[in-house]
């Protein structure tokens, strides 16, 4: 018998739902930083084994309020995780005291799926207030299993993975035995620079960029090259950020190079030449046209 189907990962921006999704997978499979809003498209991960395939899904984080077309879109990702799921993992964050969105809770009550309720950052509140948030949360889904964990500490997660072979339909392999994500190299690339971007520049910058891989040549042995060579291009919605981006005498486009550079050798394990240029694309964040050619596009 085996066993397969699609897991999918839903919550707020920031709750931690890449880094569960790194740790499950055990690869680096969405980019992680301290900032709301990271991860802007859903990516698959894939954990194989003789007996089972289980395929992960990590989505943007649930904006309430959408300010561009751009956040509609994501929403739309994240909101594509019911369509398709044979599990969903809820992940909230236990220091977060805002609540939950009404809409969300009532798709949740009436899945007919299992829902995994996962308490994010509970390293951060004490035992006694941990119970008292359990409690509170079998009132609001009480057909959903709840798992009190740290993702970032790794605790908590030992039944997981357990429980979702339990309840995971029998079915067939949807991706070969060796692939761990359905997104190519360049979306990895890009991501990785986006990552630098979002640590090195402030406010309204990082969040106002997009990354596009133009070029991703591996090394050739008949010219006897060691590198992989990447043409990145940072698209950015207005003139002035374009300065930003550059900054005094190019020393922070020539920083993010260096780090982008250095993290993306790290993840493809081959020495990397990379070259970033910056266009404007005018408020692409709404722009339909450039949203598309971006990548925004449910399935």
């Amino acid at each position: 018998m085996h066993k397969s189907g699609f897991v999918n990962i839903i919550g707020k921006p920031n709750v931690g739902k890449s880094t569960l999704m790194n740790v499950l997978v055990g690869e680096r499979m969405s980019i992680i930083t301290h900032k709301p809003q990271t991860t802007r498209h859903r990516i698959l991960g894939i954990v194989n084994d003789d007996d089972y395939q289980i395929i992960f899904s990590d989505s943007p984080g649930i904006i309430e309020k959408s300010s561009y077309k751009m956040q509609e879109k994501m929403n739309r990702f994240a909101y594509s995780s019911f369509e398709d799921a044979d599990i969903i993992l809820y992940m909230v964050d236990v220091v977060d005291m805002t609540p939950p969105d009404e809409k969300l809770l009532l798709r949740l009550n009436g899945q007919k799926v299992p829902v995994f309720l996962l308490l994010n950052k509970v390293d951060k509140i004490e035992a006694e207030e941990l119970e008292s948030i359990q409690l509170k949360w079998r009132e609001t889904l009480p057909t959903a299993t709840i798992y009190p964990i740290s993702a970032r500490d790794k605790s908590g997660l030992d039944g997981l993975i357990p429980d979702i072979l339990v309840h995971l339909p029998e079915g067939p392999e949807y991706f070969p035995k060796d692939q761990f994500t359905d997104r190519p190299m360049r979306f990895f690339v890009s991501e990785i620079i986006r990552e630098k971007i979002l640590l090195l520049y402030r406010q309204e910058i990082p969040y106002s960029c997009e990354v596009v891989v133009e070029s991703y040549q591996e090394p050739d042995p008949a010219q006897k090259s060691k590198f992989t060579r990447i043409e990145a291009i940072i698209y950015v919605a207005r003139k002035s950020q374009k300065n930003i981006m550059i900054g005094h005498r190019g020393e922070a486009i020539t920083e993010l190079g260096k780090q982008s550079r250095l993290a993306i050798e790290k993840f493809i394990e081959c020495p990397v030449f990379l070259q970033l240029f910056i266009k404007v694309k005018e408020d692409w964040r709404d722009d339909e046209r450039a949203l598309k050619n971006f990548g925004y596009q449910a399935d």
